[in-house]
């Protein structure tokens, strides 16, 4: 039996890599891992990861993380970034410049 685990970030959503990798919002959610047949390591595959719109010293790039390796990031998104790299909905929702959001 497949076990379904429910995501804890929502689409929109500022998160931040526990690592302090990058900070970014989330764009879309697999509730397991789906990306190329590979070892993924120390981190399960059984649970939700994450397409995160990360920001760069160069600019955004696009990361794929689980979600246990990520925290809620609202305080750590600066103004500048925000204004620079997202819009924002009546909700506080990100969504890169160019996508909407879902």
């Amino acid at each position: 039996m497949t076990q379904v685990h429910t995501a804890r970030f929502a689409i929109g959503q500022i998160v931040r890599h526990r690592d302090n990798a990058f900070r970014g919002v989330v764009m879309d959610v697999d509730h397991g891992y789906a990306g190329p047949a590979v070892e993924t390591g120390a981190v399960a595959a059984d649970q939700p990861f994450y397409r995160v719109f990360a920001l760069g010293e160069d600019g955004g790039f696009v990361a794929y993380a689980a979600e246990g390796v990520l925290e809620d990031g609202q305080s750590v998104l600066l103004p500048d970034d925000a204004q620079r790299w997202f819009t924002t909905d009546a909700e506080g929702h990100h969504a890169p410049l160019h996508e909407g959001i879902h």
